[in-house]
């Protein structure tokens, strides 16, 4: 891998581990809806130019109902979830059962698409579980069950919707798809928030922390993340899911302070080693036609936005399709 790419890979490792730090900082002054709301909105601003670049709303025509239910399974339900489940749980917590999504999508590939796993994907499923059940522990990191529920949820939403990607929208392009999708969401959420009213303006730290969300973690990730495909390809480009929970753990101990026990560290140690094994994809000679493809799962695991997401988040969005680098901002 060239340097350019190495530097991509560990900006990218950067700033999809950072989310998890400036969520915690805001949902301490603004309502989480305030969060999903104020980070969507800037970041489909700052990807709108690219979006017209490569077709705007015309490269989504015949595709809604996938781009809508994509949408709601990779943004609009698990960056709520994993906003309100940030007013108990640490950053570092959230951010290490984030990467669980590749585990969760071993459960999908088996019992939705009906399609055999490896023992070593069930191997890792049983490693990462053992890593959330640590969690769970006494004087673990997370002692909020429902707010736990609430991040897997967003998980199986993060791992879900790659497959949507997969199946139906392999055809759209993939900035135009990412915008409208966070234009949509900043939509939905626009009423809530006009509703729930402001007793008062965020503070600095909060105000801050949602600008860096939508510029940085949104609107500029999507951007160097298509960087980062077309300079390494889309296999490479995954590792970054495995860089985010560390960042994510490291930052909450450096910056709020969050406890980094023994626990919490063997945690770690154990949910990316299972979410690795159950990303190993299947030999291009035996792999099931129809199978999701792990790299968009994998990348699920980077967002976010989400969370992602991601992210924006998160989100997750597939990743370019060989032979068709126009489009990738990177050819712009």
């Amino acid at each position: 891998m060239s340097r350019r790419g190495w530097l991509l890979l560990a900006a990218m490792g950067v700033i999809w581990g950072v989310p998890y730090l400036l969520i915690k900082v805001a949902v301490a002054d603004v309502s989480p809806v305030d969060v999903v709301f104020a980070r969507t909105a800037v970041g489909a601003l700052l990807l709108l130019p690219f979006a017209r670049r490569f077709g705007g709303l015309r490269a989504l025509r015949g595709h809604w109902p996938a781009v809508l239910g994509f949408a709601v399974l990779e943004i609009v339900l698990p960056w709520i979830l994993l906003s309100n489940a940030e007013r108990t749980l640490t950053s570092s917590t959230t951010g290490l059962l984030v990467a669980t999504v590749p585990v969760v999508a071993v459960v999908l590939v088996r019992f939705v698409d009906r399609q055999p796993v490896a023992a070593v994907r069930w191997v890792g499923l049983a490693v990462a579980l053992g890593g959330i059940v640590l969690l769970l522990g006494p004087g673990a990191a997370a002692n909020d069950p429902w707010a736990v529920v609430q991040v897997l949820l967003a998980a199986l939403g993060y791992a879900t919707a790659p497959i949507i990607a997969d199946r139906y929208l392999r055809d759209v392009p993939t900035i135009p798809l990412t915008a409208t999708c966070l234009g949509l969401t900043a939509l939905l959420y626009l009423p809530f928030t006009l509703l729930t009213g402001h007793p008062h303006l965020p503070g600095l730290h909060a105000a801050l922390a949602l600008l860096a969300l939508g510029v940085v973690c949104t609107g500029l990730a999507f951007v160097l993340f298509f960087r980062l495909i077309a300079e390494v390809g889309a296999a490479r480009s995954t590792l970054v899911a495995y860089l985010n929970p560390v960042v994510a753990v490291a930052l909450g101990a450096a910056v709020l302070r969050e406890p980094v026990t023994l626990t919490v560290l063997l945690a770690t140690a154990l949910i990316l080693a299972g979410s690795a094994a159950a990303s190993r994809r299947a030999s291009r000679a035996t792999a099931p036609v129809g199978q999701p493809s792990t790299e968009r799962t994998a990348v699920a695991a980077t967002a976010v936005a989400a969370g992602a997401a991601t992210a924006a988040a998160a989100p997750a969005v597939a990743p370019p399709r060989t032979g068709e680098p126009e489009q990738c901002p990177a050819q712009t």
